[in-house]
Parts: C-alpha cells; structure tokens; sequence
C-alpha cells in the first residue's frame, strides 16, 4: 500500500461472486466510476466502462455479475468479462479487455490506487 491509496469499502463489503461496490474516479477530466469486485477469494477492480461502447456495465448499482456469478455482464449489449483478467469471453468486444485499476486489501479493507489515466474523482 502507499501513502495514495484511496479507500473504497470494508473487505466485508464485498462478498465471492456477488455485488460489487462503485467508487468515484476521473478519466481524462470526465467524472466516471470504477468498481471492485471480489471472485476466486480476491478482489478485483475496474473501470466502470464496457471495452465495446464507453457505458457502465452494471444493471443495478453494484450489480457487475451475470446469474452464474461467473462473468461480469454488460447490462447494455451482453458483453462478458473474466472478472479475474478482465477480458471479453463473448459478445460485440471479444478480446478486449476492461481498465484494469490497481486495488488492495488490507487489514478488513479495500484501496484503489490512482494512475496516469485513473485519478481521484468527487464523491
């Protein structure tokens, strides 16, 4: 962890396979989400945009995986992500892959660490 690791949730938060939890980033000066989710017993974290069309994936707020809990679903066009690397597995984006932004987990809690293309957004 570093000193600008920005907190997202408690670790308790976030269960295997089910909702995930939004948080407020910038991307080139555009107010946007990213989002953590947890599968495989880690959590994982993206950018909130599907690689086909540059719209939130979830359906709900939180609501990232299809009914199998095995794939993040774009609630748009279908598209299905590996919520571990982030790649489509099927649908109009096959082979690209979701922004993946660099998160921890640390003492019961979730970080997420800005980068040269995700900053810190306003709540």
């Amino acid at each position: 962890m570093s000193q600008n690791d920005i907190f997202i949730c408690d670790s308790a938060e976030i269960e295997e396979g089910g909702k995930g939890k939004r948080f407020p980033v910038k991307v080139r000066g555009d107010d946007t989400s990213g989002f953590v989710v947890r599968y495989g017993g880690q959590i994982y974290g993206y950018l909130n945009r599907c690689a086909h069309v540059p719209i939130e994936l979830d359906w709900a707020e939180g609501e990232f995986f299809e009914s199998s809990g095995l794939y993040l679903m774009c609630a748009t066009h279908g598209a299905v992500y590996a919520p571990d690397t982030g790649k489509c597995e099927g649908g109009p984006c096959t082979g690209a892959h979701l922004h993946k932004i660099m998160t921890t987990e640390k003492d019961g809690q979730i970080f997420w660490t800005p980068d040269d293309y995700v900053k810190p957004g306003q709540a």
